[in-house]
Order: structure tokens, then sequence, then C-alpha cells
């Protein structure tokens, strides 16, 4: 979560939205009854950011109890990450009002939840000061670009280029984080590297690096009574699948090409199936899974998430502990699906998310996806 991206970290609507925000999309009362909240977090977040809120359960889900990023970062900005995630990434929208699963209540509490877990004194950020984007390009290039991407390739640390992201965060808190860093993680505190006017300037290019889509619109939300399964008349497919339960998006794509019948379940919260889902595909959560027992044991069932299969590899988990002989992970899961052109359904404006990069050229001050 937070993916919660940032968290750190809609599948829904970015900049430029003509749907209203969530309301409210700030800490309500705070929770005094941890225990519920930590239900709520341990259901919802923990696949990702672990039961001890460390990070890097799955595709690089950050720490939430980093003592930087906790220091630096609002209620608020914790609240809005959590409810409008980060498209294009496996962190959903998990607001009701963006088809997730929680309401206002519940993320609140999470909020919480995690600041009582690492209790943190607040900093007081330094106004920004404005600096030259076409200086900061190069030092990005130098240093971040390896492991934050770019506005076409993402890599392994926070998607800096992400709508979401560039909504939320102001330009002291990103500055804080390049200067501070993240302490046990990957994340330099640059501080000691760059000099006060080159921070400002990286912080200029990123900002630069946030021109991207506009979804002014969501598909309609699943209704759960939408076809189960694809080509219901055609043959049984035949998959080369890799240890065990893995089969390749090319594999499937030509599979259901050829005509053979399968379903295919979306493991991620509506939020994102409302924002683009393979075509034929059902929305069937990962934290819905007692609606799996619907599921027939006589057709092939393949589970998708944008992990790429950690999400997905808990519904797959489920249904073979439920006797089912063919289910499968979508291997690459669906940014892979969507980047190769394969049929999907999008909301109108939904472009496929940056190919997820390896090995880019730059510095090798590598970083995790550091809130």
């Amino acid at each position: 979560m937070r993916w919660l991206f940032v968290l750190l970290l809609i599948a829904g609507c970015e900049s430029g939205s003509a749907q209203p925000e969530p309301s409210p999309l700030r800490p309500l009362t705070p929770v005094v009854d941890h225990s519920a909240a930590k239900a709520t977090y341990t259901k919802f977040c923990a696949p990702c950011h672990g039961v001890d809120l460390k990070g890097y359960v799955a595709d690089h889900a950050p720490s939430l109890v980093n003592q930087t990023f906790l220091e630096s970062a609002t209620d608020q900005y914790i609240t809005q990450s959590i409810a409008l995630g980060r498209p294009g990434t496996s962190m959903p929208a998990y607001t009701k009002a963006r088809g997730g699963p929680l309401d206002d209540k519940q993320i609140a509490g999470i909020v919480d939840y995690i600041r009582s877990v690492t209790p943190t004194t607040p900093v007081v950020l330094a106004a920004a000061t404005p600096g030259e984007p076409a200086r900061g390009e190069a030092i990005y290039k130098e240093y971040c670009k390896t492991c934050h991407g770019d506005t076409t390739v993402r890599g392994e640390a926070l998607h800096l280029a992400n709508q979401t992201f560039q909504r939320l965060a102001t330009d002291p808190f990103i500055r804080y984080a390049v200067e501070k860093g993240r302490p046990g993680t990957k994340m330099l505190a640059f501080g000691g590297v760059l000099k006060p006017q080159q921070l400002d300037d990286v912080v200029a290019y990123v900002r630069a690096l946030g021109k991207g889509q506009t979804v002014s619109q969501l598909l309609p939300p699943p209704t759960g009574k939408e076809p189960m399964v694809i080509n219901p008349k055609g043959k049984d497919p035949t998959f080369k699948i890799r240890d065990v339960k893995f089969v390749s998006v090319d594999e499937v794509a030509r599979e259901l090409a050829a005509g053979k019948k399968m379903i295919i379940i979306d493991a991620r919260p509506p939020s994102d199936w409302m924002r683009v889902h393979i075509e034929g595909a059902i929305s069937l959560p990962y934290h819905e899974l007692p609606r799996l027992d619907a599921i027939p044991k006589d057709v092939a069932v393949l589970a998708y998430c944008a992990c790429p299969h950690h999400l997905s590899g808990i519904v797959i988990d489920e249904l073979i502990k439920k006797g089912h002989k063919k289910a499968y992970v979508l291997d690459e899961g669906v940014n892979v699906w969507h980047q190769k052109k394969y049929p999907v359904v999008a909301a109108p404006g939904v472009v496929a998310a940056p190919i997820e990069g390896t090995g880019m050229s730059g510095g090798d001050h590598t970083g995790h996806n550091h809130p």
C-alpha cells in the first residue's frame, strides 16, 4: 500500500481529474483502539509492506516506519497516499470513493496505527527555493535515474514521475527526502554530496517529470455479475508452466487469441480494475477470498496483479487449497500485459505503465521505494 506507494504508495483520477476528492482526505479523530486499525492494516497493507511495517515484502513496497519519512510526511499526505494510491503501480486506490475497499475512518485508523508504531517528532520543513530544471537534469541522471527512472522507465525505487505522487508531495518534502535520505535503505542522504543549490535544482527537475497522462473518468465499477468464463465453448488451454503455477503473458495471450476457455481474475482492488483490466477479466480482489468458492474447478483459472505476482499468488494459493488443479499466476503481471499491447479495457486517458528498468545508466547511489 502507499502504492501505499508512497507510502509511498487514482487507481483512478489523476492530476486534472474532474471527479470530486474523497471526503474527507484528511485525518479524522485519532483512533484510540489500535487493535482494529492494526487488523485493517494487516489485511490490506501487510501483504506488501510487511506486518512489521518495514516494507519490501513485494514489489519494493517501502517502509512505513522510516524515521525521515515519518518526521517529514504529514498525516494528510499519508492519508491521501492510501486513499488515492499510485496509479500504474501495485499500490491501488483504497478509498471507497475510488472503488477501493476502505472508508475514511478505516484509512484514518491506518494512519494513526502507523504513527503509533514509531512515534516521531515532526520537523518543520524549510520553504522551497526555486531551482533550475536544466541544471537538475544532469544531477538527476547521475545520482537518481538508476533507481527512480524517468517518465518512460520505472526503476526499483519510488517512481517520481507518478502523477499522484506529484500531486501530493510538496517541494520541501521532496527536498528533505533527497537531503536526509532514508536511513536503513539504499537511499543515501545527499545533503553531504550535493550543495544546497543543487538540491533545489534536483527538486525542480523532479517537478519537470510530472507532466503526464490525465484520467478524468474511470470505468464503471464491477457488478460481480460479469461473465466469468472467457470463450466458454472453447477447448482447454495448453500452457508452458514455470515453477508449477506461473504462466507468461505471451502464453496466455496466445491461448486467448486461439479461443481457448479460461477464467482470468483481477486480484487487485476494484479501483484498479476500474482504471484498466485485461479484457474479459473478472474483479475478485485478494481481500475477498470467500468469493473464490464460486470459481468452477473444471476450468483453467489465472490471476494477475501488478506486483507482479504477490497478490495474485495469494488468490491462486487459496484456489489450490480449495482443490483447483488448473490454477495459475500470470507471471509478469498486468503492467507487462498492457505494455505488450495485449487486449485490455481501459478508462479514457490511461496508457501503459512505464516499463520496469534494470541496469539503467547512472551513478551507484541505488535506492528502494522510499516515500
